[in-house]
């Protein structure tokens, strides 16, 4: 029941008829198999097609066992032909981004002799890991010779060459295969194994970026983006700097430099705020209250920054200093501090006896309790702290 495969006859075929030989429920597909197909099945990194057999749209495709199989929510009748149609706008983007890799992957290999020895096509990026590493000027070189090699629009040729004839070539494979070997030949590029549709000529590829690299498994990995996907890319990134340049009133060419002097004051404003907080908590160290040992502030606006500087100030003078800030309605932060008792029991009591939870180190806690102001008040000035020593 082996199908005819198509998709090696001619890569460009989007429309065919073709007939059912079995549809088999599987207790959630339906497994289709038909007499001859133009659907790639998943393999060498690439995904599988989807599109429709006639009404009967096309999830995955999968080549089991010699079978291609296709996989449908829906049944088809077997015997009955149909017109099968293949999403062409998702094809074609990863035959050019497949294309491209190869390209980038030839030209790294007759560079540096590195080897492609993991490649990844997702929806629209590409991740390809070579076994050496490059730097972003390495890269950069690569991707121009790989563009020039796009503007040359070389010829690129999908072919079974019989086994005497592979003997004598020279061709990149990640697996030592012996029979049935298809190779992906680019002229004056790049000639290597694969399964997978391409384009035609290195032109239709439209344009190659490498966007981002890492180190990965004492190699580097890259992502790169080609023809659509790179456009699309571009047309997004283009759309952020537009705005960004709006925003700052800069030119695009200049957003970096913008940037980084508006970060600039900012890290300035931040430590002029900080330093703000810090002198309002100091004006208020000559306010905190004292309930026998214990020395309290209760305040509207005070952030965690103020809050633990007056505790440290507080629990140097005092057995237990306690700060809250904020409201009736919204509850209260507190932070408390001891050099010498238990803050872990002055946690549970605190969040025991004010409906709060919170909880910390051994010197300091912090924590948001809901009770009242006046419940806080009683609690503090009835606060035994020789229940807390360690």
């Amino acid at each position: 029941m082996l199908t005819s495969k198509l998709y090696y006859e001619d890569a460009y075929i989007k429309v065919f008829n073709a007939s059912v030989l079995s549809c088999e429920f599987t207790g959630e597909f339906y497994e289709i198999i038909l007499d001859k197909t133009a659907f790639f099945p998943e393999g060498g990194g690439q995904k599988a097609d989807c599109g429709f057999i006639g009404d009967a749209e096309i999830t995955d495709v999968q080549e089991v066992n010699g079978e291609i199989i296709h996989f449908s929510k829906n049944s088809l009748t077997v015997g009955q032909q149909y017109e099968c149609k293949i999403d062409w706008g998702i094809r074609f983007g990863r035959m050019q981004n497949h294309s491209g890799e190869h390209i980038v992957s030839g030209i790294v290999h007759s560079m540096f002799g590195y080897d492609n020895v993991g490649f990844h096509m997702e929806n629209n990026y590409v991740t390809v890991d070579f076994s050496g590493e490059l730097n972003r000027d390495q890269l950069d070189l690569i991707e121009e010779k790989a563009n020039i090699a796009v503007f040359s629009n070389y010829k690129i040729k999908c072919y079974f060459p019989d086994v005497d004839e592979l003997s004598d070539l020279d061709y990149r494979s990640k697996l030592d295969l012996t029979e049935n070997v298809r190779l992906v030949d680019i002229e004056n590029i790049d000639l290597c194994a694969c399964c997978a549709p391409h384009v035609n000529l290195t032109g239709e590829i439209g344009v190659i970026k490498i966007l981002d690299f890492m180190r990965h498994r004492g190699g580097v990995r890259i992502v790169m983006k080609c023809g659509f996907d790179a456009l699309h890319d571009y047309r997004e990134k283009y759309k952020s700097v537009y705005e960004v340049s709006g925003l700052l009133s800069a030119k695009q060419c200049e957003i970096s430099a913008s940037v980084g002097r508006l970060l600039q004051e900012i890290d300035s404003v931040r430590r002029d705020f900080y330093n703000f907080k810090l002198s309002v908590a100091e004006n208020d160290k000559t306010n905190l209250l004292s309930a026998g040992e214990c020395s309290y502030f209760i305040t509207n606006g005070y952030d965690a920054d103020m809050m633990r500087e007056l505790v440290n100030f507080g629990m140097l003078n005092s057995k237990l200093c306690i700060i809250f800030s904020g409201d009736d309605n919204n509850g209260y932060s507190y932070i408390a501090g001891s050099l010498s008792l238990d803050m872990k029991k002055v946690a549970k009591t605190i969040n025991t006896a004010l409906n709060g939870r919170g909880g910390g180190r051994d010197t300091m806690i912090q924590g948001k309790v809901s009770a009242h102001k006046n419940l806080i008040v009683d609690f503090i000035t009835n606060i035994d702290l020789g229940d807390f020593n360690g």
